[in-house]
């Protein structure tokens, strides 16, 4: 049985066999649907679709599950993907069955890892359709941090500026031990030599603004995080310097300039390093 690619997966059969490597998993409770086993999987062309286990499963399928795993998937189900937090572009979604099978295969890239950052323009449009998106920017702001009565329950928030190299501007806001966690890990570093990543961030809108903010358990945080994708945002604004063009710190201050004092110098230095190195992560990631 020949291998599927995941963009070619469609609901008109169970036989599908893919390789896919995957990026993201987390557990989510419904009084629905009860504890349920989540999932984004990606495969070696970049081919994303989200999976599910449900509950009267979720024993079976927990043990052979980790995040960051390649594996093969062989006889699912395939239904139509809806609702407004879809995490991937994929029509469609996997569902395990009791027959589905699980096999361990030989490590995909270490680098794949749908990594799919969204234009700002985009968000603050609102031409993009619901679904979770991936975000990459420099902070140039954070507000201290606030606590805030939320259905009855105090909760941490924090709002943070992010601006990519085109010199945009998108507001991001912060919640629960997302905002706990960014706080204390920006006390020990300079805020304007921070390059942040959001990955599955939704858009909110208030009072016709827009901005992106974490999505429950399902998003995942990274300060810095030895990505090639970090390392490629971090040369296209030294490339823009020494052209002349310096967009990263065009309309602000010295305070603020992302090529000021040691600031881009630190950034420039870590770039080999954040091209080649995967043994070691400042990823803060939340389940």
């Amino acid at each position: 049985m020949s291998i599927n690619a995941v963009v070619d997966v469609k609901p008109f059969k169970t036989m599908w066999k893919i390789k896919v490597k995957m990026i993201r998993l987390w557990k989510q409770y419904s009084a629905a649907g009860g504890e349920t086993i989540e999932m984004v999987l990606c495969d070696l062309k970049g081919g994303k679709i989200h999976a599910t286990v449900k509950k009267e499963l979720v024993a079976q399928f927990s043990p052979f599950l980790i995040q960051g795993e390649s594996l093969m998937l062989i006889n699912f189900s395939v239904t139509h993907s809806f609702g407004s937090y879809r995490t991937t572009n994929h029509p469609y979604m996997i569902s395990f069955l009791s027959t589905t099978r699980v096999r361990s295969c030989e490590k995909l890239p270490e680098g794949l890892a749908g990594f799919e950052p969204v234009k700002y323009t985009e968000v603050l449009d609102g031409t993009l359709k619901p679904r979770l998106l991936d975000v990459i920017g420099q902070i140039v702001e954070i507000s201290h941090i606030e606590h805030i009565n939320v259905n009855g329950k105090e909760t941490e928030k924090i709002s943070l500026e992010l601006r990519n190299s085109d010199d945009e501007r998108l507001p991001m806001v912060l919640w629960g031990k997302f905002a706990s966690d960014v706080n204390e890990a920006m006390q020990v570093r300079d805020e304007h030599s921070t390059v942040l990543v959001l990955r599955f961030t939704k858009i909110k809108v208030w009072k016709e603004e827009r901005s992106v903010s974490n999505a429950y358990n399902i998003s995942e945080i990274g300060l810095n995080p030895p990505m090639i994708e970090v390392g490629k945002f971090i040369a296209r604004c030294y490339m823009e310097l020494i052209q002349g063009k310096d967009t990263c710190s065009e309309g602000s201050d010295a305070k603020n300039n992302f090529t000021n004092d040691s600031n881009f110098d630190k950034l420039r230095t870590d770039i080999p390093d954040l091209w080649g190195q995967h043994n070691e992560t400042n990823l803060i990631a939340f389940d």
